[in-house]
């Protein structure tokens, strides 16, 4: 569990991140140098739980290279119900695409990662934070002051 007091906003305890895989994690379909290491920093604290509609169809090599297994969702609605199982309350999501606005509206802090895919506009919208590339993304549950700077009112 990562439980982080942010001034204004109160307490929040996380138990769960969840990730888009395809132009968060990986771009063209190969996973991002380093992710993979910082994705196993993060499970020392939290559940990870990697999400993709497989669109360049190579699981088992994302799986192989990130770690950890991916979950095949088609649908922003799919990713949203997932969330909601999990308890959105304890949840930080992480996307770019259309497909994940709906679950990082929904949960409790929603993260777009900007890569060379770019970031739906709606996604943009629905997130709590913007970052440029997702080692900052991790980094932000490696160094959660960041998160406390950021969120702070």
């Amino acid at each position: 569990m990562l439980k982080i007091e942010i001034p204004q906003r109160g307490t929040i305890e996380l138990l769960h991140a969840v990730f888009d895989v395809n132009g968060t994690l990986s771009v063209d379909g190969i996973a991002l140098p380093e992710v993979a290491e910082c994705l196993k920093q993060v499970a020392e604290h939290l559940s990870i739980h990697l999400l993709t509609a497989g669109t360049h169809g190579n699981i088992a090599v994302l799986e192989q290279n990130l770690g950890f297994p991916l979950r095949l969702m088609h649908t922003g609605e799919e990713k949203m119900r997932y969330i909601q199982k999990l308890g959105p309350a304890n949840v930080v999501a992480f996307g770019n695409g259309q497909n994940d606005s709906s679950m990082l509206r929904l949960a409790t802090i929603g993260i777009a990662i900007l890569t060379a895919e770019g970031v739906a506009t709606r996604t943009l919208q629905a997130a709590d934070i913007l970052v440029t590339n997702p080692l900052d993304a991790l980094g932000l549950l490696l160094q959660p002051k960041r998160l406390i700077a950021t969120l702070r009112s």
